[in-house]
């Protein structure tokens, strides 16, 4: 005989399910129809996952959302292996880092190896620094394989999808077509399994690669040049006395040179490593005769040299530049994957396709429209920013929640990803020429290249291939118009509060329960806009900038759809200890679990560049940069900001 009585609410189920990310408002309506989508994607690498991940977590459903490949599954090997500090950051937004920060290979430090005076030795380590200088919650690069990413990617989407990828599946055509049906003008072709069918859609999203069919049929052209560099790459299970195998490594010997990327623990319990190898023009001088077609035709094309690569010369190349140390395939099998590239840098003049109306349709991401060599690390990781650049603007406007009349929100993604793609061609075509060259003074007869000219480089792009130092341009997104700066400072890469740049994690104390927490874990990626009080030292003064500044800011959170904006708040050190009575009602009203001590861990109002004595705000972007910075006397100046993004639904109280 029961001694209690109990009961349970119906949502209790709630409790023992994965957590979701909520959708984002919708206030326009759709209805299902077959053969017509609101987005299509083309494409389920890096860019095309991560693309339909974040839309289907804001909300699209199957019947609005699809993505198609040609692959029947994920990437089994070769291509990508790097993931950089940025985009960590945002895996763990999403959720998604632990598996790869576990079991991926974290690369904290990077060993530069040049030509020793002593003939005898040949090479000789001349320093290791750190892998990656900028200040990062993740301050290291990790190397797990593309494929795994993909899917982690791809497992998480079915949290969200039933559906998933619809694989074997390719693009074969893709036109405008307004006069058919205007709101969805987007016509492609796509065959599954030999079937072929025609699928409309409001915008479709070519994340279908290098040889993109969708940039061809939109009249797209990468622009850009190739070197007659020819490098080999390859993956294996090594055996080797070189001591620096751990860790990445520049080798610059007399015979060429390698880069040495340590990889990830396979099943087997052996570990992988990556190696990039010099290939000389030697392979197939330029005026040597074309045997094999009995033409005579002197062999002048890179990519025909590229053709004559095989396993056995990257092998030969890469000895010769490790010795006197050797190295070789640990075991027969231990090879996993090898290929030969031609160093290139290409770059697409825009990245959107707009209709007679002006509204963007067709976009293009990932290497669609922008190409480079790989020992940058950059490939996957600024695939997967451009789509996490362009999902949230995409969501916005078709759930109606941009203003109503011409809205150029959809623009700012070429304006922002193109400004990127840009910076990343021109440090890949530095870092890549001087990679290619030979470390050694000018008598020797080389190019004269030093090691503290090659440092130079590699240590000003520390900050463009982390991620940590993106700057966007100034643009409907991103607005530094203000007359009256509230922060102090310009070293904006070591977080110094700028628009256009990422929010730098600090570690904050929560008033609440006493947690322990970093800032950037109150900035998910669910599509939502944040609000980020810097409270000055008045907070405890009901008459005070601060408590003005947070009633104003609740009456802001109150014109917009409900859940859109959220707000974090941050106090420095106060006069006296309070609780909940003694502080503004709408710090726990709408920031309960996100009100923070600012200084009993990291100096956050130092790091960020704010007095104090005078607080300041921002607005933060659904992807974590910064759009607006005022003062807490100008609260006025992030309304006008969210009122160009968003859509009011109720006038001011």
């Amino acid at each position: 005989m029961p001694v209690f009585t109990e009961h349970a609410a119906a949502s209790r189920e709630l409790r023992v399910l994965p957590s979701f990310a909520p959708p984002l408002p919708r206030l326009t309506s759709t209805t299902p129809q077959t053969d017509k989508y609101e987005v299509l994607i083309v494409g389920a690498g890096p860019a095309g996952l991560m693309m339909e991940l974040l839309l289907a977590r804001y909300g699209l459903s199957d019947d609005s959302l699809l993505c198609i490949d040609a692959k029947s599954t994920t990437l089994k090997s070769g291509q990508a292996d790097g993931v950089q500090p940025r985009t960590l950051e945002t895996l763990k937004s999403l959720g998604l880092a632990d598996e790869i920060l576990c079991e991926g290979c974290q690369m904290w430090q990077v060993a530069f190896w040049n030509p020793s005076e002593d003939k005898e030795k040949i090479i000789e380590r001349t320093s290791i620094i750190p892998d990656v200088a900028a200040p990062s919650r993740y301050p290291f690069e990790v190397t797990i394989h593309q494929g795994r990413i993909e899917r982690i990617l791809e497992t998480d989407l079915l949290r969200y999808s039933k559906r998933g990828v619809q694989r074997n599946t390719k693009l074969l055509d893709v036109r405008m077509d307004e006069d058919g049906d205007a709101e969805y003008p987007v016509v492609a072709e796509i065959e599954t399994d030999g079937q072929t069918r025609t699928v409309r859609s409001k915008f479709l999203i070519g994340a279908d690669g290098a040889h993109s069919v969708v940039r061809r049929k939109m009249g797209l052209k990468l622009e850009g040049e190739s070197s007659d560099h020819i490098w080999g790459v390859v993956d294996l299970v090594v055996d080797t006395d070189f001591p620096d195998i751990r860790r990445r490594c520049a080798i610059h010997s007399p015979a060429g040179s390698v880069m040495v990327i340590p990889r990830e623990r396979i099943a087997t319990g052996e570990y992988l490593t990556r190696l990039y190898v010099q290939v000389p023009g030697d392979v197939a001088h330029g005026d040597d005769l074309d045997l094999a077609s009995g033409t005579g035709t002197p062999v002048v094309d890179a990519r025909a040299r590229r053709s004559q690569v095989t396993e056995k010369t990257i092998f030969d190349n890469a000895a010769a530049a490790f010795a006197p140390y050797y190295i070789r395939p640990k075991s027969d099998g231990a090879v996993d994957w090898w290929a030969a590239y031609q160093i290139g840098q290409r770059v697409t003049d825009r990245f959107s396709v707009k209709d007679s109306r002006g509204i963007n349709r067709v976009f293009i991401a990932g290497d669609a429209c922008h190409t480079h060599s790989p020992k940058a690390g950059q490939g996957m990781n600024v695939s997967m920013m451009d789509s996490y650049n362009l999902a949230w603007k995409l969501a916005y406007f078709i759930n109606g929640l941009t203003p109503d009349g011409p809205n150029d929100i959809l623009d700012t993604y070429h304006q922002e990803r193109h400004t990127i793609a840009q910076q990343l061609i021109e440090f890949d075509k530095a870092f890549s020429s001087m990679f290619s060259g030979k470390i050694g003074p000018a008598e020797d007869g080389v190019d004269g290249l030093t090691h503290d000219e090659f440092m130079e480089v590699f240590r000003r792009g520390n900050g463009f291939t982390s991620g940590c130092g993106v700057e966007y341009p100034e643009n409907m997104t991103v607005d530094r118009s203000s007359t009256e700066n509230p922060i102090r400072g310009t070293d904006f890469l070591s977080g110094i509060l700028y628009p256009g740049r990422r929010l730098l994690n600090v570690r904050l104390v929560r008033h609440a329960d006493g947690y322990r927490r970093d800032i950037q874990d109150d900035f998910t990626s669910t599509g939502r806009f944040r609000i980020l009080c810097l409270t000055s030292s008045d907070l405890l003064d009901p008459t005070g900038i601060s408590a003005q500044a947070l009633k104003a800011l609740s009456q802001t959170i109150a014109r917009f759809p409900a859940s859109l904006l959220e707000q974090v708040v941050v106090h420095p050190r106060l006069p006296r200890d309070f609780m909940w009575n003694d502080i503004p009602r709408e710090v726990k009203q709408h920031s309960e679990m996100s009100f923070y001590s600012g200084y009993e861990m990291d100096d956050v109002y130092g790091i960020y560049g704010v007095d104090p004595e005078k607080g300041a705000l921002a607005i933060v972007r659904p992807d974590g940069y910064i759009g607006v910075i005022a003062s807490l006397a100008d609260i006025s100046r992030a309304d006008r900001y969210l009122e160009t993004l968003i859509r009011t639904v109720q006038v001011d109280l």
